[in-house]
Order: structure tokens, then C-alpha cells, then sequence
């Protein structure tokens, strides 16, 4: 259950940096390459795999959080906060760190 909120809350930082219009375009298409790649039903480990199924896109996803970091402002920090307090009441407030 972490890892799917560890994900969760990556895939709402991507989305929100590729939104930001000050995220240069070579960073949203990172984003919008790891976002696809989660999206998408292709994968390199079929996500009916138990346990280990959404490994690689969970991967994708870090891979890129960690790649656009540096476009991860507070303000798109409180945005994914935020959301993510809006769909789970139960959230963490630990926030993962780029790696």
C-alpha cells in the first residue's frame, strides 16, 4: 500500500510539472514519456504479474521524478499534497525524496 501511494503522489508531481508552463520542454517530454509508458498497456513486465507486475512502471515513474526534479517547486509539491489528501484522507505526509 506505501509503494501505491509513493506512486501515486509521483505520477500527480509529473503531471503538475508538465502542466507549469515555466517546465522546459525537453523535461515534458520526460514526463510525458514516463507518463505514457505507465498509461500505456506495453510493458516490459506484463502488469498481471503478481507483485512484481507494475515494477517497471513504478520504476518509469521515480526514473522520472528524480530526471525533473529540479522543476519541482513547493507550490507543485502542495498541488500533489493536495490531491492526494483529496482522494486518500489517510495520506503520508512523508514526502519521497529524488534520489
Amino acid at each position: 500500500e506505501h509503494w501505491n501511494d509513493e506512486a501515486t503522489y509521483g505520477i500527480l508531481l509529473l503531471y503538475y510539472v508538465a502542466a507549469s508552463p515555466n517546465t522546459p520542454a525537453k523535461d515534458k517530454a520526460i514526463v510525458f514519456s514516463a507518463l505514457g509508458y505507465f498509461i500505456l498497456p506495453l510493458d516490459l513486465i506484463s502488469d498481471f504479474m503478481p507483485v512484481i507486475g507494475f515494477a517497471d512502471d513504478i520504476a518509469a515513474i521515480s526514473w522520472a521524478v528524480s530526471t525533473v526534479w529540479v522543476n519541482i517547486t513547493p507550490e507543485i509539491k502542495e498541488k500533489a499534497r493536495a490531491k492526494m489528501h483529496e482522494w486518500f484522507s489517510d495520506f503520508n505526509e512523508q514526502e519521497p525524496s529524488a534520489k
